[in-house]
């Protein structure tokens, strides 16, 4: 088989063990991707990094496999996870609690993402404003789907990115700048509109400044395999960065670290082990912090030059508060 050529199916296991080998979890276990029986009561213990995949020399995408696992249970639940432990975060992302639109009516508009907010709710002020007073960026917070997406519940995320796709459209959006890597992977190609990342738009606006130092830096799970948003940020490093790859994931990924948070705790360590960290994700530097690693900085507040540290203790009620974000901070009315 063609090794780019990636198949959801099993039974190409050829029980190599390169996959448990490389993954925690499934190393935890003893289980292969290819051992569907065994992982069936586990599938909500995967991280969905999507390193099992990166490994297989037959081209399995155990990601996937256990993306489907997740979604036959729901379907057989009556479209409901079936699982204990994620009502709260159901209850909130299924029809975002938070959703704000009345400062998106412009041509362009930032999509923060939901925990970007929640950890840097400054850094988000002197974006937004910056933004705004540069080239009139509107500003939107909703939820992009992909939690719900990766519990398994295929049909109501579906219907989040169409919530979100037609909202924009009638608000005539032509582009949404993304700064959550996981929002950009998930929507870039479920929407309507164009989709960049900040780092594009902020050099084409010439904002930020360069970086000097040389960084350690810890990819997010969805630019694992193409390093696409590495790349949107690299004008900004004067020096080419060391890239961690010897830690899988920052024990957010696949919502699988409460139910492995031992193994969540081992992949933060993993990944500090070097010292110090430099993110472009705010659910990892989040992570680290809530984790006891406080030598984990955000690329873009480094960009920015803000000095804002993840607020863990508030994060709930920070993004709480973006419901209520104004269009007057802008210094001009809602459209």
């Amino acid at each position: 088989m063609n090794q780019n050529k990636k198949t959801a199916d099993p039974s190409a296991c050829v029980h190599c063990h390169l996959c448990q080998k490389n993954c925690a979890f499934l190393g935890k276990y003893g289980i292969d991707i290819g051992d569907v029986c065994k992982l069936e009561p586990l599938a909500y213990h995967c991280f969905l990094c999507g390193t099992c995949s990166q490994v297989c020399p037959k081209g399995i995408d155990g990601r996937e496999i256990i993306l489907n696992i997740r979604r036959r249970q729901v379907r057989e639940n009556k479209g409901r996870v079936k699982e204990k432990g994620y009502s709260m975060l159901i209850k909130e992302k299924k029809e975002y609690l938070f959703q704000n639109y009345r400062n998106g009516r412009y041509r362009s508009v930032l999509f923060p993402g939901c925990n970007f907010p929640s950890f840097y709710p400054e850094t988000t002020r002197m974006l937004a404003d910056l933004l705004w007073k540069k080239d009139e960026v509107g500003i939107i917070f909703d939820c992009c789907g992909k939690p719900v997406a990766e519990l398994g519940m295929e049909e109501d995320a579906q219907k989040i990115a169409e919530r979100i796709d037609h909202k924009l459209q009638s608000m005539q959006v032509e582009e949404l700048i993304m700064v959550c890597p996981n929002c950009y992977a998930y929507l870039k190609d479920r929407l309507s509109v164009k989709v960049v990342m900040i780092y594009d738009k902020l050099r084409e606006l010439g904002i930020g400044k360069e970086i000097e130092e040389k960084l350690r830096i810890f990819p997010p799970c969805p630019d694992r395999g193409t390093m696409e948003i590495l790349d949107t940020i690299r004008p900004f490093l004067k020096e080419e960065p060391e890239t961690i790859t010897e830690s899988q994931c920052c024990g957010l990924g696949g919502c699988a670290g409460q139910k492995e948070s031992d193994l969540a705790v081992e992949m933060v360590k993993t990944a500090a082990a070097g010292g110090s960290v430099c993110t472009y994700c705010a659910s990892c530097s989040g992570s680290f912090a809530r984790k006891g690693f406080d030598q984990a900085d955000h690329i873009l507040l480094k960009i920015l030059g803000s000095t804002e540290k993840p607020d863990t203790g508030k994060s709930m009620i920070n993004r709480m508060k973006t419901k209520y974000w104004q269009g007057g901070i802008y210094g001009k009315e809602e459209k």
